[in-house]
């Protein structure tokens, strides 16, 4: 007999992010950008992975979690937990040597430490500031014109990054701004970007205390570049999961979801 689908359902600061696994298995994912209201970022996504997997409706599924900066806003899930527990849990499921993990979410930065069972040994969160998150990329993209993805690939072609020492991220703006106007080739300037985020993060993992396996979320996590200048810094290799890194908060929110409904009485 086929097992049941669960879901979870991440709603964070910029994306929403919807997994459904069955028998132990991911059978479908999606991540949308957020609407103005986390309960239809919730809808819109939850609508889209259920119609993936040949679904008809949201209340087809056995439990679902919700976790995300938006877990309190959707309506249609079963429970609510934080995203540290479910980054924990998804990163620990998806590669049982991680024990560290470094979610670069969109407005904050987290190092949690897991433990072997995938819980969480403790942790560390930047939400104070944009710097290192997904934010301070998004800003330095607008005065480079320039995506992530190309970010990461000039910074990978760099012998000279560009000194970025500025913690905030608008006067990190205006650093970015001089380095252009004084002629400095975009290369190292994509290059000083990461190694800077990287030396920030690699202070709130020192604080944590380094436990390998090293591991990166979120979907700052497909920047090579910066996975590199953090290897660099950590003197450590980071372990590279086999799914998509933004989904790793809603793929521990499912495996949450599918142990919470093995607890419910049985009639």
């Amino acid at each position: 007999m086929q097992e049941k689908l669960f879901a979870g359902c991440d709603v964070g600061s910029t994306t929403g992010k919807a997994v459904l696994i069955r028998d132990g298995s991911i059978v479908g994912s999606v991540v949308v950008p957020c609407l103005p209201r986390p309960e239809k970022t919730a809808e819109l996504v939850m609508n889209e992975v259920v119609k993936q997997a040949g679904l008809s409706s949201i209340t087809d599924l056995a439990y679902l979690v919700g976790t995300g900066y938006g877990r309190m806003r959707i309506p249609f899930a079963n429970e609510n937990i934080s995203e540290i527990t479910c980054h924990a849990r998804g990163a620990s499921w998806l590669c049982q040597s991680v024990k560290t993990a470094i979610d670069i979410g969109g407005q904050d930065c987290k190092v949690i430490g897991i433990s072997n069972n995938g819980r969480v040994r403790e942790f560390l969160m930047n939400d104070k500031c944009a710097a290192g998150t997904g934010r301070f990329f998004e800003a330095m993209g607008r005065v480079l014109h320039l995506t992530l993805e190309e970010i990461s690939a000039l910074s990978l072609k760099s012998a000279s990054p560009a000194n970025i020492t500025s913690q905030c991220s608008v006067f990190a703006e205006s650093e970015v701004v001089s380095l252009l106007n004084d002629g400095v080739d975009v290369v190292d300037i994509a290059a000083g970007i990461n190694l800077a985020i990287a030396s920030r993060l690699t202070s709130l993992v020192r604080k944590v205390g380094i436990v390998e396996d090293v591991t990166v979320t979120g979907g700052c996590a497909k920047n090579a570049g910066l996975i590199k200048c953090l290897e660099d810094r950590l003197k450590s290799t980071v372990k590279l999961l086999p799914e998509d890194p933004q989904i790793v908060g809603a793929i521990g929110a499912a495996v949450l979801a599918r142990e919470q409904h093995q607890k419910l009485p049985r009639s």
